[in-house]
């Protein structure tokens, strides 16, 4: 596999941690350690992300562990883990980040269901923009939410791509509406995604919950 130049722009250790340990829970050590090893990151083997707030995890190295699922396991099944450690790293790591930390207060779950989305996707777009180099925003529509990353670590430095594969993303999304919502499950379609062509990765929630 083909190293991905590095990008400069950085995730906390802590993300990338949570997620390292989300894959290695769901494929095993010696999954994860073959991973490491065809993303070329042999070096993060018995040695991860310290677990601290530094933003020092190259969008690169994510987005090598991510194509790295892809070749391994095809694009089904990288698919099918991405998405499980991107829920994992929303549960493990993210609810209690700031904008989010009120959620599970009584006058929070108390909220009609809609008030709920307003307030839960712009908290977890605001903690990645200010907490790493994700920048991210969320823009409300009449029955969607638009959830855009402008700066993408998923799929950073990959084109040429005919489908979107910024599947963590996408895991983390449905997790933290599921948490958000006291345990509803929403739709969550990656419209536009950079390695396509397109300019930002965009990620259209549907605001009806999945019956």
């Amino acid at each position: 596999m083909e190293s991905i130049p590095k990008s400069g722009f950085y995730y906390p250790n802590k993300f990338a941690l949570i997620t390292i340990k989300a894959l290695e829970d769901v494929m095993g050590k010696n999954g994860l350690n073959a991973i490491l090893n065809l993303a070329n990151l042999g070096d993060l083997i018995d040695r991860y992300p310290a677990d601290n707030l530094n933003k020092e995890f190259d969008f690169s190295d994510f987005s090598a562990i991510n194509l790295a699922l892809e070749e391994m396991y095809g694009p089904r099944g990288g698919r099918g883990l991405a998405l499980r450690a991107g829920r994992a790293t929303f549960d493990d790591a993210l609810k209690d980040f700031g904008a989010l930390a009120g959620v599970g207060d009584l006058a929070f779950k108390v909220l009609p269901l809609e008030a709920k989305l307003r307030i839960g996707v712009p908290a977890v777009a605001k903690i990645f923009s200010q907490m790493s180099d994700q920048i991210s925003t969320a823009e409300e529509k009449e029955n969607e939410f638009v959830y855009t990353i402008h700066q993408c670590p998923v799929c950073w430095g990959r084109s040429g791509e005919d489908k979107p594969v910024c599947f963590v993303a996408t895991g983390l999304l449905q997790a933290c509406l599921k948490w958000v919502s006291g345990g509803k499950e929403f739709r969550v379609n990656e419209s536009k995604c950079h390695s396509n062509g397109d300019e930002f990765c965009e990620f259209v929630i549907q605001k009806q919950p999945i019956d």
